[in-house]
């Protein structure tokens, strides 16, 4: 519950407020940026919330923005938090960036939605496509309704009835990140993974989806014999729209999904994984006046598999200059509002290794002590190594994608779209998961093909090929003989954004 939200600029001037309750005094704001000061002086960590004088603040940062609410209760701070990305998120659906010149333009508008999505201090509709339907930035002729839209007063307030596309689609990614810790000695010494499950669907009427998954709490709870290998999730969150009292009894995870883009849910593994790419990092040091770093970056997957977009970022000395690199593949350039140099490789073939070498000149270098003298190595893993010299030792980062290839081995076994009010499933045909084999790499991809019975009407080949070439996926899809055929595209990515601790004494 909160009693006010705020909109201020980065020094902390009121750009536009909306008092819900009227039990704290709008003059409380000009507190936030002292108490905000003092934080950041006292911790280089700020929390996202404090207190003071019974009133406790909520916050985030966007842009040149803070979103800011009050509240005198002891409310639950992560539920206001969460409110607060939602409001940025429907502001930037309808303003497309948000910040201190859109709040200007749009007031009006903001202050509907802001009616609209929190009545009294307690949060309501905050689905985008919804608002979109009764809070519009058009102007159009007003026509008089009998009652509210059907999506506010629905059970289902995350979709809207009547809706109808000429083909039905649903896209089905799954992503992973990968965080790993690793030692200047080569050690992984923390590792997760972190993993989202993301769709995008055009289906017609209110269909109910079904997902199923290789969990491991799902075979233990059904008693079902596993085929493969099980994945244990924790954390896991779930969009609005899935049915928590059913995931809850047979872990299974039905839904009525919104219409658009959306994250169905998200979760997290605490799993011992092999760095996908690992770099090692020489660092030389020459009389003090210049220093020399050799690179070499191998990727530890398989051949087949192909890594896109790799990034490696190396942390020099802030006073480094007049940059000279030499390697074999990619582009290297001296980022020197970040202090490093960045290598990017567009495509990393499966064991491959490439080399890189960088010299920069050190002009302020007081002495060998505190650029690290002589020549010091590090190691890094799948996001990078270390091999930074000197005091306040950074780690070397690495981004990159690797497309149909998940680090955990999650699986999706099976997908199934039903529409209850036409008596006619959408998954009326047979769903065959092409799955890895088992001595093949188990974190192959795999994709859901979708395939008519003998005596169905024929599909649309231009379709296939034309979805294939527009998503580069390796998914099959074929349209469904019913009343509404069905695209389904199933595809699998994981991305790495890794922090390598650049250190030996750990």
């Amino acid at each position: 519950m909160a009693s006010a939200i705020f909109f201020l600029d980065l020094k902390g001037k009121t750009l536009l407020a909306r008092n819900y309750r009227g039990d704290i005094p709008m003059s409380a704001v000009e507190k936030f940026p002292i108490l905000l000061s003092e934080a950041e002086e006292e911790s280089s960590a700020v929390p996202p919330c404090f207190s003071d004088e019974g009133i406790n603040y909520l916050y985030i940062r966007h842009s040149n923005l803070y979103v800011l609410a009050l509240t005198k209760r002891n409310t639950n701070a992560a539920e206001i938090l969460l409110f607060l990305h939602k409001i940025v998120e429907v502001f930037t659906e309808y303003f497309k960036e948000l910040e201190e010149e859109s709040i200007r333009d749009n007031f009006v508008i903001i202050y509907e939605l802001l009616d609209e999505m929190m009545d009294f201090g307690y949060p309501q509709t905050t689905e985008s496509k919804i608002l979109q339907e009764y809070i519009t930035q058009e102007s159009h002729k007003l026509e008089i309704q009998a009652r509210p839209p059907i999506a506010v007063t629905n059970a289902v307030s995350w979709r809207s009835e009547g809706i109808r596309y000429r083909k039905n689609e649903v896209f089905l990614d799954v992503v992973e990140s990968l965080n790993l810790l690793v030692s200047a000695n080569g050690n992984v010494l923390r590792s997760e993974i972190l993993g989202a499950v993301k769709m995008k669907c055009y289906l017609s009427g209110m269909p109910e989806l079904r997902l199923g998954l290789n969990d491991k709490a799902m075979f233990e709870t059904t008693g079902r014999a596993t085929r493969g290998k099980a994945v244990e999730m924790e954390d896991v969150k779930f969009h609005q729209c899935v049915r928590l009292s059913r995931f809850e009894n047979d872990r299974t995870i039905s839904f009525i999904p919104p219409d658009g883009e959306f994250e169905l849910m998200s979760y997290r593994l605490n799993t011992q994984v092999k760095p996908l790419i690992w770099v090692e990092c020489l660092v030389e040091s020459h009389s003090g006046s210049r220093i020399e770093y050799m690179l070499k970056a191998k990727a530890q997957f398989k051949r087949r598999s192909t890594a896109n977009n790799v990034e490696i970022l190396v942390p020099v000395p802030e006073d480094a200059d007049s940059p000279r690199f030499r390697t074999n593949i990619g582009s290297v350039h001296y980022a020197p509002e970040k202090s490093a140099i960045i290598w990017k490789i567009k495509q990393f073939g499966g064991g491959k290794e490439f080399l890189m070498r960088a010299e920069l000149g050190l002009p302020s270098v007081k002495g060998d002590d505190e650029h690290g003298g002589g020549m010091t190595g590090g190691f890094g893993g799948s996001m990078g190594g270390a091999g930074q010299t000197g005091k306040g030792k950074r780690p070397i980062n690495v981004k990159f994608e690797i497309p149909y290839f998940t680090t955990s081995g999650i699986q999706v076994r099976y997908l199934k779209i039903i529409e209850p009010k036409h008596q006619c499933p959408y998954a009326k045909l047979p769903v065959y998961p092409y799955l890895p084999h088992p001595a093949l790499d188990q974190h192959a991809p795999h994709s859901l093909r979708i395939v008519q019975k003998p005596s169905a009407l024929p599909a649309v080949p231009s379709r296939k090929g034309r979805y294939h070439k527009a998503l580069h996926t390796k998914a099959l899809s074929l349209a469904y003989p019913t009343l509404f055929p069905v695209i389904v595209i199933i595809s699998r990515a994981s991305n790495a954004q890794l922090n390598i601790l650049s250190t030996r004494n750990i």
